[in-house]
């Protein structure tokens, strides 16, 4: 991916709203430009930059005993639509069997964001959690679902302020539809 040219991405943003019919970016409008340029590259999409691997191998421990399935709940994420631009906010659970080494738990909440904070399809969020467990993290198997509020379905469209969508993604020991439903299972039965 190409550098971010903050500049060109707020020139932009302020032709965007005189399209609109905003012609005078003053009071409330002054400096917006820049600071959604600002949110967009060092927030919303500062996933595209995050190298997936590295972060894994900074992140990992020899495995020194056997721990079983390993599963973080509720971690939150974010993602901006490639359809509309819009956010859309939620969880992700992510699950995996390690063989050689453990992952922190930091590490696994910050593999989550960086593959939401990108612009993405939901489904691809999941994937890409689930691809990078195995392909990295020396997982025989890896799980991950993702629940999102998309604001291009609550704020616009049909409006359907509390329409959740849900993708789960799975790969290796965890993909059979056994173990896929034992998870959800797990999932459903745990409290928030």
């Amino acid at each position: 991916m190409k550098p971010v040219n903050r500049e060109a991405a707020a020139r932009s943003i302020a032709l965007f709203l005189e399209a609109l019919g905003y012609d005078q970016l003053t009071g409330d409008l002054a400096g917006t430009p820049e600071r959604v340029a600002e949110a967009f590259a060092t927030e919303l999409l500062s996933g595209e930059h995050v190298d997936l691997s590295a972060l894994i191998r900074a992140g990992a421990g020899p495995l020194e005993s056997k721990p079983g399935l390993i599963l973080v709940r509720r971690i939150a994420i974010s993602t901006v639509c490639p359809h509309h631009l819009l956010p859309a906010i939620g969880y992700a659970d992510v699950a995996y069997w390690p063989t050689t080494h453990v992952l922190g738990l930091g590490t696994l909440t910050k593999l989550a964001n960086a593959c939401a904070r990108r612009l993405s399809l939901q489904e691809a969020i999941g994937e890409r959690v689930v691809a990078a467990l195995m392909d990295h993290g020396s997982a025989s198997g890896a799980f991950c679902r993702v629940e999102l509020l998309h604001t291009c379905l609550s704020a616009r469209g049909s409006e359907q302020a509390e329409a959740r969508l849900v993708t789960v993604a799975a790969a290796g020991t965890l993909s059979g539809s056994a173990a896929a439903t034992q998870i959800l299972l797990a999932l459903g039965s745990a409290q928030p």
